[in-house]
């Protein structure tokens, strides 16, 4: 973590900001659909699914983690590397079905720390 002050004008005042160099991104993501039943590799593969609908092959290929997953809840944790962040969010608003079945992923939570 770095940081960066900054004197502005005579009056003293002093501006800090702090940059996070981490280079994951944590995402608290849950699936809508109460009637599905998945476990974590399931999961995994829907979620490729739905990059590699929007974004193609290499969008196919943008690694992520299921770091936890509920199965009673249908919520997970999901690690994502910092440039990948918004190619997988995107793909999980626009995710529709599984199996044929409608279904939706609300985005919870994203941090740079884990959650």
């Amino acid at each position: 973590m770095t940081s960066v002050r900054e004197k502005i004008g005579s009056s003293g005042f002093h501006r800090t900001v702090l940059k996070n160099g981490s280079p994951y991104c944590y995402m608290k993501v849950c699936l809508l659909d109460q009637e599905t039943r998945l476990n974590a590799v399931e999961l995994k593969s829907l979620i490729i699914t739905g990059l590699k609908d929007l974004h193609g092959e290499v969008g196919a290929a943008l690694p992520f983690d299921v770091l936890k997953f509920d199965e009673g809840s249908l919520t997970a944790v999901l690690r994502v590397c910092s440039g990948g962040l918004v190619k997988l969010w995107s793909s999980l608003t626009l995710q529709g079905y599984y199996q044929s079945q409608a279904c939706a992923f609300r985005v919870l939570q994203v941090s740079r720390f884990n959650l």
